[in-house]
């Protein structure tokens, strides 16, 4: 089976920045570019589930202390999770948009992602727009990898998360644990099946190892 697509930074920039550039579609699809947008960002930025994305009511922001609940998961459990202040910033200002757009206030428990009747936007139609935009970017994906989905941003987060605790010195291995619990898995051993090793990822480990092998011969020769 091939390795699932992993998004580079610019892909995923694109793709955001394109998606909310998508027009109104009569009067039961407004705010259709905010809306995927913010979807998008929070696939990517903090690596949901789409089912989780689709299913975020009001009530589930909580904006003093940044964070999401996740209701109902993969496994019917909840999970708190936080968030940062650009992701707070768009945020908060999607749902004032939402807000404003309304001719009746939103109850705590209306979906945030919505067009018609407060129905939350489906999984389906958000990889039908996700597949629509990947097209029109002509993004590819490389030898031996499997195609963009919409779960490959999901992917790109752990990924892009592992790859920074390389660069910041720190051993992925031991944030396992914290990684899967802010993903919502059920062990650690799920979570490190999910990280795919990119060739990012190749190379900063062979500098590592490079430099681990050189202070090790540096320590024998004194």
């Amino acid at each position: 089976r091939p390795p699932p697509f992993i998004f580079t930074k610019t892909q995923a920039k694109s793709l955001i920045k394109l998606a909310s550039e998508l027009p109104e579609v009569g009067r039961y699809l407004k705010l259709r570019g905010p809306t995927y947008q913010i979807v998008f960002i929070l696939l990517y930025g903090l690596g949901l589930r789409v089912s989780e994305v689709c299913r975020i009511q009001f009530k589930d922001v909580d904006q003093d202390r940044h964070l999401l609940v996740i209701q109902q998961t993969k496994f019917a459990k909840n999970r708190l999770v936080p968030f940062g202040p650009r992701i707070g910033r768009v945020l908060t200002e999607f749902i004032s948009l939402r807000q404003s757009n309304s001719i009746n206030n939103h109850a705590p428990s209306d979906p945030i992602f919505s067009f018609t009747n407060n129905r939350p936007i489906s999984r389906k139609t958000v990889g039908t727009v996700f597949r629509s935009l990947i097209f029109q970017l002509n993004i590819q994906p490389q030898p031996g990898s499997s195609s963009p989905r919409v779960h490959s941003l999901r992917h790109s987060f752990a990924v892009g998360r592992l790859l920074q605790w390389y660069h910041e010195g720190i051993n992925p291995a031991s944030r396992l644990l914290h990684l899967s619990t802010f993903l919502g898995h059920v062990s650690p051993e799920s979570t490190a099946v999910y990280l795919t090793i990119t060739g990012d990822l190749l190379e900063e480990a062979g500098k590592r190892f490079e430099s681990f092998a050189y202070n090790t011969q540096e320590g024998a020769s004194q």
